[in-house]
């Protein structure tokens, strides 16, 4: 059973670099965290994929990525600060 369920994700990631990747699970995680209604998780979640964009490889991925991490980085704590609670 989890020979198939790997096989489904490889067979997905030969088509696409690690960033693209990346930018699917923050898109996927940004929308899970809306319907909480929590801006803090949403700023920390973006805080987080902007240091895994940072730190990940450029071999990996492209340079643009790199560059979207550091623009996480910046406006994700803009969004904790902003937020009431």
């Amino acid at each position: 059973m989890m020979d198939i369920a790997l096989q489904i994700v490889d067979n997905f990631l030969l088509n696409y670099n690690v960033g693209q990747a990346l930018l699917l699970l923050l898109i996927v995680s940004v929308l899970g965290a809306l319907p909480l209604k929590s801006m803090k998780l949403v700023g920390l979640t973006l805080v987080a994929f902007g240091a895994i964009f940072v730190l990940t490889p450029s071999s990996l991925t492209g340079i643009e990525y790199r560059f979207l991490g550091l623009a996480l980085i910046f406006v994700g704590p803009m969004i904790v600060v902003a937020s009431r609670k």
